[in-house]
């Protein structure tokens, strides 16, 4: 645990993604929790005696799998998404727990801890901006587009601190499971400009960054749609978006044993991107005025 701000505090230490709390003096809200079970219930009872307040509330930063699990054992907070993580989370399939315990456990010890687990859902979901009062303490939450759908950051200017979910990641290769890369980057334009206030960045998986930090993620966005752009233009079908995998998998730095993960990561992001050109030129050609008739 590490404290970056009075009353703030973040942890990379667990499994697949990066946790915060923020302490109000009345009660504490965690900014996502952990997947694993005996992770969740080690954060938990850390924020309890580190903080000596009670868990108030948790924010999901979007409703991707890794940010889910681990909500069962923060029952007693307010659990608060954007209203798409909401509608992600019910269109989950009805097994969607064991699915997972048996996709991320390691061993058998692991798959019988998340025995008795159940998904728990956002008692409070928003459109646009969310102010999540506790006690004192006003904690501004912001729909950002991002990778993910339901993609949020809270944002603390008085701290400098701003908590990006998974349109930051360090150490990882990007997760882009939307067809919205081109907002996408213009959030991280926005994030970048000398007037946003911050200057640690939480990301959503790996240690704290900063601004400059995320200009690689920003190229590699570009060069991707760019790339898949020239494909579509050339009229190729989304089948030869196979033939770009290697060259995308090529500029990224792969951690060890997570080849195949990231390989269905990156060729959801190239379908995901392609259908965002899909939907630009169908909505260009729906407004696209009649031609005048001829006299």
């Amino acid at each position: 645990m590490q404290e970056i701000a009075e009353g703030i505090v973040v942890s990379s230490e667990f499994r697949r993604i990066t946790v915060g709390a923020i302490a109000t003096g009345s009660g504490v809200i965690c900014v996502d929790v952990p997947p694993f079970p005996a992770d969740a219930r080690r954060w938990h009872s850390k924020l309890l005696e580190h903080f000596k307040q009670p868990i108030y509330a948790v924010v999901l930063t979007d409703a991707q799998r890794d940010r889910l699990l681990g909500l069962h054992w923060f029952e007693e907070a307010i659990i608060v998404a954007h209203d798409a993580a909401m509608t992600a989370m019910r269109q989950l399939p009805q097994g969607f727990i064991d699915q997972s315990a048996d996709l991320l456990a390691t061993d058998s010890d692991e798959r019988f801890s998340f025995l008795g687990v159940r998904l728990v859902y956002p008692r409070v979901t928003f459109s646009t901006r969310l102010t999540l009062h506790c006690g004192a303490a006003a904690i501004p939450i912001m729909a950002m587009p991002g990778p993910t759908p339901g993609n949020v950051w809270i944002h603390l200017p008085d701290q400098r601190v701003v908590f990006t979910g998974d349109s930051v990641v360090v150490g990882t290769p990007p997760y882009m499971a939307r067809p919205q890369s081109k907002a996408w980057l213009e959030s991280l334009t926005l994030l970048r400009r000398p007037r946003f206030a911050a200057d640690v960045i939480v990301p959503g998986r790996g240690p704290l960054t900063t601004k400059e930090a995320t200009q690689p993620l920003s190229e590699f966005l570009r060069y991707v749609r760019r790339r898949v752009q020239n494909l579509y233009r050339a009229g190729r079908g989304r089948a030869e978006l196979l033939n770009l995998l290697p060259e995308v998998l090529a500029l990224l730095e792969i951690p060890p044993g997570e080849a195949d993960d990231v390989e269905r990561r990156i060729r959801a992001g190239l379908d995901a991107i392609y259908d965002e050109f899909v939907a630009e030129e169908h909505h260009d050609h729906a407004h696209t005025p009649p031609p005048l008739p001829l006299e």
